[in-house]
C-alpha cells in the first residue's frame, strides 16, 4: 500500500495535471468549479478554477463541507471464505472480526465495530447520533430494517434555526445546542441485540470497553482533520481531550485513552441503553446541551426517555436479474437509489463492461440523479409528519419520468414530478443544507447473515458538544433552517418537535436470484452518499468491478447543483466531453467511504475506500 503526500503538507492522492488555469490557494480553499461549456473561452477548452472567494467566505465553506480528504491509501481486494467485516478503521474492523471468529453473528460483530469506530474515528459516529441498519436473517430468510434516527426535542419549533426573518449562519448552529437531536444508537444496538444477537450483551461490548480504557494511537486522519477544524470547534472538555494545552491536536501515534467513556460503556454493558435515557448519562447529555456556551437549547430528560427505535419496511426493487433492498424514510437514501436505478435500466449506454466511466454512462446516470434528488427535496421527510406518495416508484410514473432524459443532452434544471397519491403538491421549495460526518460498516458472516449499517453524528464531530466521553450530534441541522420557502409554502423537511430529519444514508443489500446476499454496501458523505451507493450498484452489476475497484473509481454524480466529478485519472478528459453536452461541471474532491462485501467467484471480497482508512478482513 502506498500514501503519497502533497506539497501543500495535506495528504492527497497524486493527481494528474489538469489543464485548467490554477492560482495559489490555501488548503482550506481548495475547491474546484468547473463552468458552463457556452460561457467560456473554446481555446482554453472551457475550464476554469474559480477561486475569487473572500477568505471569510472559503473559511465559512470550508467548515460548512463534509469531512475533508485526509489522503488516498491504494488496497488491494480482500478476499475470505467464511465471513468478512469492511469498515472505516482497522481497529474496528479487527474487533469485529474478533468477534466472529469467537461465534458471534453479524449483529455481534456489527455491534463492536459501531462502539469502536465511535472511539477511533469519533469525527463521524458514536454514542451521541444515530444510524440505520438492515439486517438479513438467513435462517428465517428476512430481511429487517431498523431506524435510529436522532429526533427533535418536543419543545422543537419550525423557526428554530431563524433569526429576525432570516437563517442563522450554519457554523452559528453547529456549535450550539440548538443543533442536537435525541441519540439514538445506543438504544438501536440493544434493540438489535436483543432481536437478533447471539453472544451475550456483555461480550460483545467488552472489546470496546478495553479499547477506550487502554487508548488506541491517533491516526493520520483522525490528526488531520482535528487540525483541520481546529480546537475552537470544541467544547471545553472535548477540546481537553483531543488537543494538548496550546492547542494542538494530539499527534499520530499518541496513544489517546477515554476513561470516561469507558465507564460509559461499562454502563451500557451492565444496565443496557437505559443509563442513556434515563440514567446518569442522560442527566450528562441534558446537561451539554441546555448548557452550551452558543446557543442553549431545550432538550429535557423526558425527550430522552421518550425516544423509539423504529422498525420499518424496506425498500426494495428489481435490478438487473437482483433484488436490491435500502433504508425508507426518514432517509431517502433507499427510495433515491431506486428512483435512479429503475431510471437507468433500460439504457443500453450504461451497460456492460465497456460503459465503464463512459461520457454517455454518466451522461444517463447523473440525468437521473438530477430528477430523483429533485422528488427527493420535494417529497421526503419523517413519514409521521409527511406522507411521502405511495407511488413514488411506480413504473408508470418512473416511465413518465425518464421520458425527460435526452441521451444527447443534459437538462437545464429537474423540477419535482408528480408521483401517484401525491396529495400534497404545494409543498415548498427545499432549502436544507445537509452535511455528513458519517461512517459505514459490511459484514457477511459465515452463516449468510448480513448487517449494512450507516451510522452518524451529523458534521465531522458533530456539535463539539461533549458528554459522558463521547461527542454530541449536529443531526438537527439536517432540517431546513428555513421552514417555509420565498412563497410562503412549507417545506417537508422543516424543523418540528419530535420530528426525525431526512437523511441520505443508503446502507443497502443486493439479493441474488436465489434469495441469498450478494453484496453488502453503503457508505459516508451526507448529501453525497446516494450518488456513492449508485456508482458502487452500477460498478458492481453493470460494469462488473469488483468491490475494490468499485470504491476507488472516481467519483461523479449530479445532485441538481452541476455535474461533480473527481479530478485525477483521466476525469479531466471526461470533464470537457460531459461538457460539450451541455452539463455544468465541478471538478471536486468527493470524499466518500465506501465499504462492501461481496460473493464473487465462489468466495467473499470486500472493497474499502482509498480515500479513509478503512479495510475489509475476513476469515
Amino acid at each position: 500500500m502506498t500514501t503519497r503526500s502533497g506539497n501543500n503538507g495535506d495528504m492527497t492522492r497524486e493527481k494528474e495535471n489538469i489543464p485548467i488555469r490554477s492560482a495559489q490557494v490555501s488548503r482550506r480553499s481548495t475547491r474546484y468549479w468547473l463552468v458552463r461549456w457556452p460561457t467560456v473561452c473554446a481555446a482554453a477548452l472551457g475550464l476554469v478554477i474559480a477561486v475569487s472567494q473572500s477568505n471569510e467566505a472559503l473559511g465559512q465553506r470550508a467548515q460548512a463541507a463534509p469531512e475533508e480528504a485526509t489522503g488516498w491509501t491504494d488496497k488491494p481486494l480482500a478476499t475470505a471464505k467464511r465471513y468478512m467485516v469492511a469498515a472505516a478503521n482497522p481497529v474496528a474492523v479487527e474487533a469485529g472480526r474478533a468477534i466472529l471468529r469467537n461465534g458471534g453473528n453479524a449483529i455481534d460483530a456489527a455491534i463492536v465495530t459501531v462502539l469502536v469506530l465511535g472511539i477511533v474515528e469519533p469525527q463521524s459516529s458514536g454514542l451521541g447520533g444515530g444510524a440505520f441498519l438492515l439486517f438479513h436473517d438467513a435462517r428465517a430468510g428476512k430481511l429487517f430494517t431498523y431506524d435510529g434516527r436522532e429526533t427533535a426535542p418536543a419543545a422543537a419549533r419550525p423557526d428554530r434555526f431563524m433569526r429576525d426573518g432570516q437563517p442563522i449562519g450554519f457554523r452559528d448552529a453547529v456549535n450550539s445546542g440548538l443543533s442536537v437531536g435525541v441519540p439514538g444508537l445506543a438504544r438501536l444496538l440493544e434493540m438489535a441485540h436483543k432481536s437478533h444477537g447471539r453472544l451475550p450483551w456483555k461480550d460483545v461490548v467488552a472489546p470496546a470497553i478495553a479499547i477506550a480504557r487502554e487508548g488506541f494511537p491517533v491516526s493520520a486522519r483522525l490528526n488531520g482533520l482535528l487540525g483541520w477544524y481546529g480546537a475552537g470547534r470544541f467544547s471545553p472538555q472535548a477540546r481537553a481531550h483531543y488537543f494538548d494545552a496550546s492547542g494542538r491536536p494530539h499527534p499520530v501515534g499518541y496513544v489517546l485513552r477515554n476513561e470516561e467513556l469507558a465507564r460509559s460503556l461499562e454502563a451500557l454493558a451492565t444496565e443496557g441503553a437505559a443509563p442513556f435515557y434515563t440514567g446518569s448519562i442522560a442527566g450528562q447529555i441534558i446537561e451539554a446541551v441546555n448548557g452550551a456556551a452558543r446557543t442553549a437549547a431545550d432538550m429535557t430528560l423526558e425527550d430522552l426517555a421518550g425516544y423509539r427505535v423504529v422498525a420499518r419496511d424496506p425498500v426494495c426493487f428489481a435490478y438487473r436479474g437482483q433484488r436490491i433492498c435500502g433504508m425508507a424514510p426518514p432517509s431517502s437514501g433507499g427510495l433515491a437509489v431506486a428512483q435512479i436505478l429503475k431510471l437507468i435500466s433500460p439504457f443500453n449506454e450504461v451497460q456492460g463492461k465497456a460503459a465503464a466511466m463512459t461520457p454517455k454512462a454518466i451522461h444517463m446516470i447523473a440525468e437521473a440523479e438530477k430528477l430523483a434528488y429533485a422528488d427527493r427535496d420535494y417529497y421526503v421527510a419523517d413519514p409521521a409528519f409527511v406522507g411521502v406518495p405511495k407511488g413514488y416508484l411506480d413504473d408508470s410514473y418512473i416511465d413518465e419520468r425518464r421520458r425527460l432524459i435526452d441521451p444527447a443532452r443534459a437538462m437545464a434544471k429537474a423540477e419535482p414530478g408528480q408521483p401517484p397519491g401525491a396529495f400534497n403538491t404545494n409543498n415548498g421549495a427545499d432549502a436544507t443544507r445537509e452535511r455528513g460526518g458519517t461512517t459505514h460498516l459490511s459484514i457477511i458472516d459465515a452463516d449468510g447473515n448480513a448487517v449494512s449499517m450507516t451510522a452518524t453524528i451529523e458534521g465531522a464531530f458533530g456539535s463539539g458538544l461533549w458528554a459522558g466521553g463521547f461527542l454530541l450530534n449536529n443531526e438537527l441541522t439536517d432540517f431546513s433552517f428555513k421552514p417555509v420557502d420565498n412563497t410562503g409554502r412549507p417545506i417537508a423537511n422543516r424543523v418540528e418537535g419530535g420530528k426525525r430529519p431526512r437523511s441520505s444514508m443508503a446502507p443497502t443489500i443486493v439479493y441474488g436470484a436465489d434469495g441469498n446476499v450478494e453484496a453488502v454496501l453503503g457508505a459516508p458523505g451526507g448529501h453525497r452518499i446516494i450518488l456513492y451507493v449508485v456508482k458502487a450498484l452500477v460498478g458492481l452489476l453493470d460494469w462488473e468491478l469488483d468491490p475494490q475497484a468499485v470504491s476507488a473509481l472516481a467519483n461523479f454524480g449530479d445532485r441538481g447543483r452541476g455535474l461533480e466529478i473527481e479530478p485525477g485519472g483521466g476525469t479531466a478528459a471526461l470533464a470537457l466531453r460531459l461538457a460539450a453536452r451541455g452539463h455544468h461541471m465541478r471538478l471536486e474532491r468527493m470524499t466518500s467511504g465506501l465499504h462492501i462485501v461481496a460473493r464473487r467467484n465462489g468466495q467473499l471480497e470486500g472493497g474499502a475506500d482509498p480515500r479513509r482508512e478503512g479495510v475489509a478482513l475476513g476469515d
